[in-house]
């Protein structure tokens, strides 16, 4: 049954918090639309409220330095999060393949969209496949985990960084910075973009990060009001997905200084997750898997991340 609105109205809308960029404001607009038809609510008793991030930094998207220099994941997350807790905004929207596994004191995660496609997008003004890459070809990403993924699959490419949103990547390729790029095939989907991508790479060719292509929903803890509007669009089995996939990411200390893939889908029984780490310079890989049920998936998530660690060097993640 729709929650009854008494506390959001057009004089007093539920503040929608999002960085500001065409990607995350498509994503509020998506969570917005879901919370009106869910609770026959008015366009205008929900209102956008778009925060810049440090990662939105003009500065340093041009300098094209790796994300763990900077601040790693918590660059876009942080100056949102900050309005979240400060009562500046209602909920905060945001790419869960961008968010820490742990969050602030009084907010919490528990409200997941249904997760759009999970897969990499090959992207390139003249080349069909990655696979098609000439010898020595300049490939732009700044993922880690698609940095190593790639140079353990072709150690012949020169790997350059490649920062910004998806309308700059795509403005670099047009330049000539690179010969290729790969950017989230979820991305391109909901931007009505996806005839970009020359290819979808497969799960099984290139695992992609944990929480790809899922959006999450913040709140104040103590906030029940919106956790009952909340509830009314949270999809389960992303939910359960991403307790198996966070868990293993957050067992491995998961963050933009080591390259990490993980994805849980349901196998008709339960929960099938696949995980594997890599060295920074993509040298070696050590990949793992865990069946479970749906109520293991955290512990099942954990247990594979220690599996994986217990079979890596000391200085795994080191770069040679």
């Amino acid at each position: 049954m729709p929650v009854t609105m008494t506390r959001f109205t057009p004089l007093s809308p539920l503040r929608i918090g999002t960085r500001g960029s065409p990607l995350a404001l498509a994503q509020a607009h998506e969570t917005r639309a879901r919370l009106m038809a869910a609770h026959h609510l008015a366009e205008d008793a929900c209102q956008i409220v778009a925060i810049k991030t440090t990662g939105d930094d003009r500065a340093l998207i041009a300098a094209d330095r790796p994300l763990k220099e900077i601040g790693g994941k918590g660059l876009f997350t942080r100056e949102i999060e900050e309005a979240l807790t400060e009562g500046r905004i209602d909920i905060a929207v945001h790419s869960m393949k961008d968010m820490p596994v742990l969050q602030p004191g009084g907010l919490l995660l528990d409200c997941y969209l249904p997760r759009e496609d999970v897969r990499d997008a090959f992207v390139s003004p003249a080349i069909a496949r990655l696979p098609d890459l000439p010898q020595g070809a300049v490939v732009g990403s700044s993922s880690l985990r698609r940095r190593a993924q790639l140079a353990h699959r072709r150690p012949d490419l020169k790997l350059v960084e490649f920062r910004g949103n998806v309308q700059t990547r795509l403005k670099k390729l047009d330049a000539g910075v690179a010969a290729a790029t790969f950017l989230a095939m979820a991305g391109l989907n909901r931007l009505g973009m996806a005839h970009v991508a020359r290819a979808a790479i497969e799960p099984e060719e290139m695992l992609p990060a944990v929480a790809q292509g899922a959006i999450g929903i913040e709140r104040r803890t103590a906030d029940t009001e919106v956790a009952a509007m909340l509830a009314a669009i949270h999809d389960r089995e992303t939910g359960e997905r991403l307790a198996a996939e966070r868990a293993f990411l957050a067992a491995l200390d998961g963050s933009c200084e080591t390259p990490i893939a993980g994805l849980a889908v349901h196998d008709g029984k339960g929960l099938w997750l696949r995980g594997e780490i890599l060295r920074p310079d993509g040298s070696e890989v050590i990949p793992g898997e865990r069946r479970m049920p749906v109520a293991d998936a955290a512990d099942a998530g954990t247990d594979l991340a220690r599996e994986l660690l217990s079979q890596a060097p000391k200085g795994f993640f080191d770069w040679r």
